[in-house]
């Protein structure tokens, strides 16, 4: 014999354990954290004017890259959402938002640093959600 269950019964009970299940974990490769991009080790992610959107590549190599790190992708990345991959010049591949590569920069010493801003002529930018 099958019984019925109301949902006006079962539904509570359902939220709550919703609610203590952990979340799945996002897939992007950053955070916001006040209103800015950071990288999973909570730094500052900071785009290049430079850079061409939607380019697929990165401007910023060699030198440029020991000052202004890439947020490295692993090589089957894959995009998703407003998340992208783009190769840079010795093969390896980086995040890039909204088609923006993102970086880090080196001086920032702590999460919440934001030193880099307007770094260069005002080419340097916190990368913003």
């Amino acid at each position: 014999m099958i019984r019925m269950i109301s949902l006006t019964v079962l539904a509570p009970a359902l939220l709550a354990a919703c609610s203590m299940a952990p979340h799945a974990k996002d897939n992007s490769p950053s955070t916001i954290r006040d209103g800015m991009l950071v990288g999973p080790n909570q730094m500052t992610l900071y785009v290049f004017d430079r850079d061409t959107a939607g380019s697929g590549k990165s401007v910023c190599n060699g030198p440029c890259a020991t000052n202004w790190p890439p947020l490295m992708a692993k090589a089957n990345a894959a995009p998703t959402g407003d998340w992208s991959v783009v190769t840079r010049d010795d093969g390896s591949k980086q995040w890039a938002y909204k088609g923006r590569p993102l970086y880090f920069w080196a001086k920032d010493t702590k999460p919440g640093d934001k030193t880099g801003d307007g770094f260069l002529n005002n080419s340097w930018h916190v990368a913003r959600p």
